[in-house]
């Protein structure tokens, strides 16, 4: 299988977000990414309801919303009606973890769980099994452009070792810092799925970028 390309919207020309979508409709990528924050979690503030759903009205590829945002359970069922496919939550933000996932899963979304770059991936022990995705940060949440960090090639060896000895089904997601200088390395460490966003809309073909970042 090729890796999965999920192009990250925080990056797009927000004055030209129909266009940018199109763009991802017509290219290579294999989601949408679109973060959500709140200015609490993370120290920043991204888009809300209104243009999530925006977005799902001219997305021809499955949305993958992440929250980066306090008390997510609030909402589960506002993001499954604004368009999320899977949405995914960070495991610093849930109390009851196993109880978010399963209420993600009743509304009919992939459930995902983003750790941030502190964490260790043996918190996820307990539900690793329960979940669709497990989301590697590799920078430290809130903004775009920044360089990868150095430990995340073994989190995600760590990872991949984690959901097979544990006959998960969950695919492994790198978000933060991807580009064509790390890319096979993330992939050869057990990534499944690449989260990419300036440096693919800030290259001169954002299409032509997809297509490289995907590594057969």
């Amino acid at each position: 299988m090729s890796t999965l390309i999920a192009p990250s919207i925080l990056s797009g020309d927000f004055a030209n977000l129909a266009k940018d979508i199109e763009m991802l409709n017509k290219s290579d990528a294999d989601r949408i990414h679109i973060d959500i924050m709140d200015g609490v979690f993370v120290p920043n503030i991204s888009f809300g309801f209104p243009v999530l759903k925006a977005i799902k009205r001219y997305a021809s590829k499955p949305l993958d919303v992440h929250l980066m945002i306090i008390q997510p359970e609030r909402y589960i069922s506002q993001f499954k009606k604004a368009g999320a496919d899977t949405l995914i939550v960070h495991f610093e933000a849930c109390t009851h973890l196993h109880n978010t996932i399963q209420a993600i899963k009743r509304e009919g979304m992939q459930a995902g769980v983003a750790i941030n770059p502190h964490t260790t991936i043996y918190n996820l022990d307990a539900i690793v099994q329960d979940i669709d995705q497990l989301l590697i940060m590799s920078v430290n949440p809130g903004f775009g452009g920044q360089k990868l960090i150095d430990h995340t090639y073994i989190k995600t060896e760590l990872a991949r070792d984690l959901i097979e000895k544990s006959h998960s089904k969950a695919i492994v997601g790198i978000d933060g810092g991807v580009d064509l200088t790390n890319a096979k390395k993330l992939i050869a460490a057990g990534a499944d799925l690449l989260v990419s966003g300036s440096f693919i809309f800030g290259s001169n073909n954002p299409t032509k970028t997809i297509s490289d970042l995907k590594v057969k």
